[in-house]
């Protein structure tokens, strides 16, 4: 039986960890071993930030609705209980692109959780 070479199936792989690693900065790019580690730590980021930017958009969301609501004179928490009053069942991405883009059908959203909520 054939003795069996592994230098093909080597470069292969490290052609592919160089790929992954194009862009980056000094010895990371070309040097297999600080390559597989840059590559590595990359890849723990960027399963961390796929959980973070979720967080990230709500919190944006959850701004710029305050910011339009506090126009009006309600606060963001005033305004989402009276949204829960008067059983509108719009989620905060749709209610920050309204807020943003639409403003008038937003004032109209307002309007409704002031209604909705308890007079002092």
């Amino acid at each position: 039986m054939a003795r069996v070479k592994r230098g093909v199936t080597t470069r292969a792989k490290h052609k592919r960890l160089l790929v992954q690693a194009k862009g980056y900065y000094g010895r990371r790019k070309n040097t297999i071993r600080i390559a597989r580690q840059a590559v590595e730590k990359a890849g723990q980021y960027a399963y961390r930030d796929r959980k973070v930017k979720k967080r990230s958009f709500r919190a944006l969301w959850i701004q710029r609705i305050n910011a339009a609501v506090r126009m009006e004179g309600l606060t963001y928490g005033q305004f989402m209980h009276g949204l829960k009053l008067a059983g509108v069942e719009l989620d905060r991405k749709v209610l920050a692109d309204m807020a943003m883009h639409e403003a008038g059908v937003f004032k109209g959203i307002i309007k409704q959780a002031q209604d909705a909520l308890p007079k002092d």
